[in-house]
């Protein structure tokens, strides 16, 4: 009885009825029902023929294709995402507000925009790939090209998400560690990182799951040679012009999958840092 006294506790703002059964009628149209109806359609196949399409080798190389290079564009983002952020806050220089609003430039540009000026960039005869192309080195048209495509679309999400978190960080903490006699990493990987853990983790997961669904800035560079640089957002395209509508929902089912148990484990990782290190609940 209790519990259930404080659970029905009337709120300073009134109204939790209503906005509670708006927000789950609103999740259930734009995102439970369309997934629950892709999982359907997905097993109109019937479970031998959605084993048979999720494993049919092309499937497996285009999701190989997309996860990896999103993990690696992630990862690489991650590192000089947080970089970027520290200059912008930390730092006072001429034209630092052309730069921070340049960051975010691929949220305005369109994706068909950046996939043809990447391409253009990093073509074998364009202005960065002729230098590579004496030396064999080939950029575009590779899963090295998909990843400067995944890299450009989610630098933005690590460095809004940890700018913030330096900005409210007191410089004086770093000036009490270094009056304590920690040197510069020892600052850094002792009282600045623990205190950025849960926006890098939350900056890497954005970045991560942007990379994986994009479609329109990598199909240019990508080349699109099934089981070398052929992405898994194409070959559902493909599936569907094909009208093999089945087959296109197995892929999704799958991509869903495995970037759901990715994105649950991150968050788990992200909770567990909270916890840790006493940042937020």
């Amino acid at each position: 009885m209790a519990r259930q006294g404080r659970f029905r506790r009337p709120s300073v703002l009134p109204g939790f009825g209503m906005t509670l059964g708006f927000t789950i009628t609103y999740f259930s149209l734009i995102i439970l029902i369309p997934m629950v109806a892709l999982v359907i359609r997905s097993t109109g196949l019937g479970w031998d023929g959605f084993w048979a399409a999720a494993l049919d080798p092309r499937v497996l190389a285009s999701l190989r294709t997309s996860f990896v290079t999103a993990l690696i564009a992630a990862l690489i983002n991650v590192v000089f995402g947080t970089l970027i952020a520290w200059v912008l806050v930390r730092y006072r220089f001429p034209g630092r507000r052309i730069f921070d609003a340049m960051v975010d430039l691929p949220f305005a540009l369109p994706t068909a925009v950046a996939g043809v000026a990447l391409t253009a960039i990093y073509a074998p005869n364009g202005l960065v790939g002729q230098v590579f192309a004496p030396l064999g080195w080939r950029i575009a048209y590779t899963p090295v090209g998909i990843t400067i495509a995944m890299i450009f679309i989610g630098l933005p999400f690590v460095v809004r998400t940890i700018q913030p978190i330096l900005e409210e960080t007191s410089k004086e903490v770093e000036e009490a560690s270094a009056t304590l006699g920690a040197n510069r990493f020892q600052t850094i990987s002792r009282v600045l990182l623990p205190s950025l853990t849960p926006a890098i983790l939350t900056g890497f997961t954005l970045a991560f799951a942007r990379a994986v669904g994009e479609y329109g800035s990598v199909i240019f560079i990508a080349g699109n040679i099934p089981f070398v640089s052929e992405i898994a957002p194409l070959l559902i395209v493909i599936r569907l012009e094909e009208f093999n509508y089945s087959g296109a929902a197995v892929i999704a089912t799958v991509m869903l999958g495995i970037s759901f148990l990715m994105l649950f484990v991150i968050n788990l990782i992200q909770a567990w840092s909270r916890k840790r290190y006493g940042y937020g609940n």
